[in-house]
């Protein structure tokens, strides 16, 4: 009894110190960004002495921050639309088919993980200048060339965890649905991805989440008509001055897509991982 009343009280001091890791930042990002310039560049309060809404006015005037915005979310969506389709595809067909070289393709997609992205990014721009130089397509410093950039990272582990949610669905329903008349394609639209929704939801999540906070690329791929938001905060600091509550303003509304959309589909990410990552 003694222990099971020690390790409450133990999870309970431990939660309470992650609970504060995560929300005092958040705490002062808000009360930051509710505060004059002034203010914030003096000596810290925990609670603003003026409150004002004038940063999250003056943030989209400070920075392009509208096209920033029309970018992230055109190539985040992008990029995740064709990466849960390709993923859909070949995460089945590792599933459902032997075929040679299934096991390397498997080891390979997943080694791929285990790399920095840094390592990549030379390459892919090498690439990129090679094509254009070959075709006279451009890829870099445009948002497709950033989608396609995206997708080198979000495929590799959206078609390992859909595998292994594939793998937890009986075979048996897809016999089943070959029986009815359907062929293979059948079978995935009809059979396999209704009941592979929490998988496919997770990858989506997963995706979005990859390409609407990645920095590193993005600063090198993009210009300023493409740029995204990502690296567009780095604008709110200038030569002469940081507009330290407009930086706030700008992450709040930055994070909230990504929060909505995760609040919203929680259960099925959960779900989705979970599933997806054990067999």
């Amino acid at each position: 009894m003694r222990d099971t009343k020690g390790f409450k009280i133990y999870r309970a001091v431990v939660l309470t110190v992650l609970g504060l890791f995560v929300l005092v930042p958040l705490y002062v990002m808000v009360t930051s960004s509710l505060k004059p310039l002034s203010d914030v560049q003096g000596a810290f309060t925990w609670w603003p002495s003026n409150l004002t809404l004038e940063p999250f006015v003056e943030m989209w005037k400070t920075v392009p921050l509208a096209r920033y915005f029309v970018n992230s979310t055109i190539v985040s969506v992008v990029a995740t639309v064709f990466s849960v389709l390709i993923a859909i595809v070949a995460a089945f067909a590792v599933s459902r088919f032997r075929f040679r070289g299934r096991t390397l393709f498997s080891t390979t997609v997943l080694s791929t993980q285990m790399f920095p992205g840094v390592l990549f990014l030379l390459p892919l721009f090498l690439i990129f200048v090679n094509i254009n130089n070959s075709t006279g397509l451009q890829l870099v410093g445009t948002r497709l060339g950033l989608i396609i950039t995206y997708l080198t990272f979000s495929l590799p582990f959206s078609i390992w965890m859909l595998a292994g949610y594939f793998d937890s669905i009986p075979r048996e329903l897809d016999e089943a649905a070959l029986v009815d008349g359907c062929g293979p394609l059948g079978a995935l639209t009809r059979v396999v991805l209704p009941a592979a929704r929490p998988g496919v939801i997770a990858v989506a999540i997963y995706s979005f989440m990859t390409a609407w906070g990645e920095v590193l690329f993005a600063s090198v791929m993009t210009t300023e008509a493409n740029r995204t938001l990502s690296v567009g905060l780095r604008q709110y600091s200038t030569q002469t001055n940081i507009y330290w509550n407009q930086i706030m303003a700008a992450a709040l509304i930055v994070s909230i897509p990504v929060v909505i959309g995760f609040l919203l589909a929680q259960r099925h990410f959960v779900a989705g991982v979970t599933a997806g990552a054990v067999k």
